[in-house]
């Protein structure tokens, strides 16, 4: 995802924030609709024509993407990395520590701080000025060697360095309010139990496979991005007369809420499936069929789905465009770290539940759903759901303003042609 960005990532250009967006946008619909293709065709493939065409296919898809990437290889932009990143960060780290002792200068000035050749930064930033003093140079005799570099780089680093790692703390907050949503869309296996205990039949004669609803998630974000990208946002600018669009963390925070509608949802819809099978008298059958159509969980795969396309791909984009050029891999990876440490905050969350429900009878996530509260659940959920995103919004407000959607406001209001939703 990085290398693809940065084909196309050109800071100084006004256009350049709208591009990336359309970028991303398409980037994470074409990888769901990859995926809406493997669980649909794929696995129709492999049960009707055989394991070795199921595996067949997907093998020459790859040849072929393979093939067609290293034809291009000779237009493609590379950036060279010059040395280890995380190293450097490691370096920072270490080295504010070893100089916690140290006085920062009253008055910044280039000659005191630590310079990387070229660099158009000259002074470190007054935020998180503890970690400033690991580019302070305390004696150029020892601190620098002849040629103008760190003799120790672990005890004195550059303003870049230093300014890298501040901007990663920075938006390490904002970026931890995306777990909460990732939480909600790991309940999708509560979901496949659910749906099989509920009519699936779309006609007499066909019905959903209880596992296969979580396609209705892919197919919400596949849908959604194209109409947002080509359809919505250019509606929107035809009626203000000038090109529109929604800030970064204005898309992150309807991302979260549609989040928290889901699970609002699932605990109405739960409700009303345990009542209709307690009347039914089905208690004490929890793998029966309710007369209630398994459709009614379409809500909490819509929810989800938008859920991603709003706060997944905005918490990339941000990443990508708040952090400098050089950390655009990290950038790109954040939001999969967030999603691996969701798993575990789901598998606490449950396990929780499951212990403190139990001691009191049935627990909420009981194997028996009829005799369980998985509607009570839901609603902790959603009530989580709800203190994250004022914990987001708090985030927000501590940030400030996004650095890409002011410079691309900036550039646009000159020409007097741009209006978009404030983002600070």
């Amino acid at each position: 995802m990085a290398f693809g960005a940065d084909q196309l990532d050109k800071r100084n250009n006004p256009e350049n924030t709208k591009t990336l967006q359309s970028f991303f946008g398409w980037y994470y619909a074409t990888i769901t609709f990859s995926a809406l293709i493997a669980v649909t065709l794929i696995v129709y493939v492999q049960d009707n024509l055989g394991w070795g065409m199921g595996f067949g296919i997907p093998v020459m898809l790859m040849f072929g993407s393979a093939v067609s990437f290293f034809l291009a290889s000779s237009f493609y932009i590379k950036l060279k990395a010059k040395t280890s990143l995380l190293t450097g960060l490691a370096q920072v780290i270490v080295a504010s520590f070893r100089n916690r002792h140290i006085e920062l200068p009253s008055h910044a000035t280039n000659e005191v701080y630590h310079i990387r050749k070229g660099s158009m930064l000259q002074v470190p930033s007054e935020k998180l000025r503890f970690l400033n003093k690991a580019c302070v140079i305390k004696d150029p005799q020892e601190d620098l060697t002849s040629n103008g570099d760190a003799s120790n780089p672990w005890s004195l680093c550059t303003v870049d360095q230093v300014e890298d790692l501040k901007a990663l703390i920075r938006v390490m907050p904002l970026c931890s309010a995306g777990i909460m949503m990732s939480v909600n869309v790991y309940q999708g296996s509560f979901m496949v139990i659910q749906a099989g205990t509920m009519d699936r039949h779309v006609t007499p004669n066909f019905e959903i496979p209880a596992g296969s609803f979580s396609m209705f998630m892919m197919i919400s974000i596949v849908v959604w991005i194209p109409f947002y990208d080509r359809i919505a946002l250019p509606l929107a600018s035809k009626i203000k007369g000038k090109p529109v669009r929604l800030g970064l963390k204005q898309r992150m925070g309807i991302g979260l809420l549609c989040s928290g509608a889901s699970m609002v949802a699932s605990a109405i819809i739960e409700y009303t499936r345990r009542k209709i099978a307690i009347e039914e008298g089905l208690s004490d059958e929890p793998a029966a069929v309710v007369h209630m159509s398994a459709l009614w969980i379409l809500p909490f795969y819509i929810l989800g789905g938008l859920a991603e396309a709003f706060n997944g791909i905005g918490q990339i984009e941000f990443c990508y465009s708040e952090l400098p050029k050089t950390m655009s891999t990290i950038a790109a990876n954040i939001y999969g770290f967030g999603t691996f440490i969701s798993n575990l905050v789901a598998s606490f969350i449950t396990s929780m539940v499951d212990n403190v429900t139990k001691r009191g009878g049935e627990s909420w996530i009981s194997s028996n759903m009829n005799k369980g509260h998985y509607d009570y659940y839901y609603c902790l959920l959603a009530g989580l759901s709800m203190l994250n995103f004022i914990y987001f919004l708090a985030c927000c407000k501590a940030y400030g303003p996004c650095h890409g959607d002011n410079k691309n406001q900036a550039e646009k209001s000159k020409k007097g042609d741009y209006e978009s939703i404030d983002d600070s």
